[in-house]
């Protein structure tokens, strides 16, 4: 009298077996921070400028959000973007521009590159601020994984 309980129990183990592996795979959120000061430009310099961004990255989307602040600068700032592929020291071209930093606060968003996600999650990417008296950059900091 149990073996025919023995098959529906049997089908319905191996049922959710494929249910589970068949389900999409869903990354969790990737967060990053980044400390801007002057100390941090390649080369440093001497502003008293300060600013901070943080982010986060989707990697079912490919989706990069951020938000920041900057002050004390120079002077308005004139540019500001994401750099990359470079390591704390060195420079890189821009990847990403940010919109918004001369009011003092930003935020936005981009899609990703499977590249620039590769150099992203590799900690190779930071922000740089430019400002006239600073055309090269005035703050900078490396996107840090937290």
């Amino acid at each position: 009298m149990r073996r025919p309980l023995l098959r529906p129990f049997l089908a319905a183990i191996a049922g959710a077996a494929l249910l589970t592996c068949a389900s999409p795979a869903i990354a969790a959120p990737v967060t990053f921070k980044a400390e801007l000061k002057a100390a941090s430009e390649v080369p440093p310099n001497d502003s008293r400028g300060t600013g901070a961004v943080e982010a986060t990255f989707d990697p079912d989307a490919k989706v990069l959000t951020w938000k920041g602040s900057v002050s004390g600068l120079s002077g308005p700032a004139t540019a500001a973007h994401f750099h990359g592929p470079a390591p704390p020291g060195k420079n890189a071209g821009v990847v990403i521009p940010i919109l918004g930093a001369e009011t003092g606060s930003f935020q936005g968003s981009a899609t990703l590159t499977d590249e620039q996600t590769a150099d992203l999650l590799a900690g190779r990417w930071y922000v740089n601020i430019h400002t006239s008296a600073h055309k090269a950059g005035e703050i900078r900091g490396q996107l840090l994984r937290q």
